[in-house]
């Protein structure tokens, strides 16, 4: 009996649809590793804020509180190993200026430049993203408070 050309090639066409997807397929695990990443650092860069503003409220002078603010948000953020190219700390201490007996809080922005430059086989992904979160501490009321 004399077979078939048809069935000697019948596995080609598996071959060629892999090959077809096989791109796709990388291209969407690549897409659930950059979510994944977002995510992770908006939480990395809010838990990083609250840590910020929660040394900058508890700091007795506004130069004080802007510069632990800045050193716990660089502490958060290296903890949680986050990798950012550039992070700013912006603290508002105006509250610092209300007498004591008085309600304040202080007020902490910071901002990571996101490094994803490893996943740049994604078209549309930039090498970095901007990724901001702030957050509000309420300095205690009765504290002695210096400008």
């Amino acid at each position: 009996m004399k077979t078939s050309a048809w069935r000697d090639e019948r596995g080609a066409v598996l071959a060629v649809e892999l090959v077809a997807c096989a791109p796709l397929l990388a291209a969407f695990i690549l897409l659930i590793v950059f979510g994944g990443r977002i995510a992770l650092a908006n939480q990395a860069v809010q838990t990083a804020a609250a840590d910020a503003a929660r040394a900058a409220s508890i700091a007795r002078t506004a130069s004080t509180a802007r510069s632990q603010a800045a050193a716990w948000a660089h502490t958060s953020l290296a903890n949680q190993h986050l990798t950012c190219v550039r992070v700013t700390v912006d603290v508002d201490v105006t509250g610092f200026r209300r007498p004591v007996g008085t309600p304040a809080t202080t007020q902490v922005r910071v901002s990571c430049d996101l490094d994803t430059s490893d996943l740049a086989g994604l078209p549309g992904i930039p090498r970095t993203m901007l990724i901001e979160a702030s957050a509000t501490s309420p300095l205690d009321t009765f504290r002695e408070r210096r400008r």
